[in-house]
């Protein structure tokens, strides 16, 4: 039995040798595809924070990715559209993209605070359109209630708003952010997850098609780095009881809101998110026949529009 157990152990031991290696050996390639230089390394609140960004001058805008992505999903998206009069940061939440992870940092108001101190330093005295895909949505929405002075109004694609009852966790999501088994777990993440992700992608897409080069264009890549999966693994799992101490304050919110979601959306579905954000403030919602999660590619202009109209704070259509 002892022998039995020691080969056990040695075999264990091995295996997780060898994940650690290849691990190292995928970062090392992934970062090098994508590397930090791009962007721009703030120190916030102690804390390092990536800010990718576009465009010379105009009126500033800042966008917040949502799960498993980073600052990139804009780059390419909605910035092309904007960049000729607007300042753009595209911002790195805490332990995505480059992004420094820290104790508390699954809180909204952390991540809210985060973002406020980018624009605290690269657009100070200035109001800025927040911009938020997803989860970055309910960091929009924390960053509006908790520093209105920074914000012009908010454009919110496919946003989570709200507790919405339970479900739709990944059983990967709960062992990633365990603390004694997910650092491990995690270093398993980047010989098998690449492989499984374009399922996953067509999903998030689904009823639209994926755009070509998506997954490289947006630097995916990095969320099966091992910090990188396990940060996005606490987001999520501490998600829902986030927003159910945070929605109830929404009646504070006093900026234009303008809220893009897709009809066939079923990653966030919009009656359990804005269906209930529309009962408590005033809404600008377009819902998008045929979409799914990801409107600000297929209907690009559409978003781009309702951020110039904010930043000029024009509020006709």
């Amino acid at each position: 039995m002892k022998r039995m157990i020691s080969l056990a152990l040695i075999a264990l031991t091995a295996v997780g040798a060898g994940a650690c290696v290849s691990s190292a050996a995928y970062t090392s390639k992934i970062e090098a595809a994508n590397p930090e230089s791009e962007g721009r390394m703030l120190t916030v609140n102690g804390h390092g924070v990536n800010v990718l960004t576009a465009g010379k001058s105009g009126p500033p805008i800042l966008m917040i990715h949502g799960a498993s992505a980073n600052a990139r999903e804009f780059t390419w998206t909605l910035a092309p559209r904007l960049s000729a009069d607007h300042r753009i940061f595209m911002a790195d939440r805490p332990g995505h993209g480059y992004s420094e992870r820290f104790d508390g940092a699954e809180h909204l108001g952390e991540q809210a605070a985060q973002m406020a101190g980018v624009l605290d330093q690269l657009a100070p005295g200035e109001k800025a359109v927040i911009v938020g895909h997803s989860f970055g949505g309910g960091v929009a929405l924390r960053l509006a209630l908790d520093r209105p002075d920074l914000v012009q109004g908010l454009v919110l694609i496919a946003p989570v708003t709200h507790d919405w009852g339970g479900g739709g966790q990944a059983w990967y999501n709960g062992i990633s952010a365990t603390p004694l088994v997910g650092p491990v777990f995690t270093q398993l993440v980047p010989t098998v997850g690449p492989a499984q992700v374009k399922a996953g992608i067509d999903g998030v897409f689904k009823p639209a098609p994926v755009p070509e080069g998506y997954f490289e264009k947006s630097a995916i890549g990095l969320l099966f780095r091992p910090p990188n999966f396990r940060a996005n693994a606490q987001d999520v799992q501490a998600l829902q009881q986030e927003l159910g101490a945070q929605s109830p304050r929404y009646p504070e919110l006093k900026v234009p809101i303008v809220v893009f979601s897709g009809s066939q959306d079923t990653v966030i579905k919009p009656n359990l998110h804005v269906g209930k954000l529309k009962k408590q403030v005033e809404v600008d919602l377009v819902i998008l026949p045929d979409e799914g999660h990801m409107p600000h590619h297929a209907h690009g202009a559409d978003v781009a529009d309702a951020i110039r109209r904010l930043a000029i704070n024009d509020k006709s259509r």
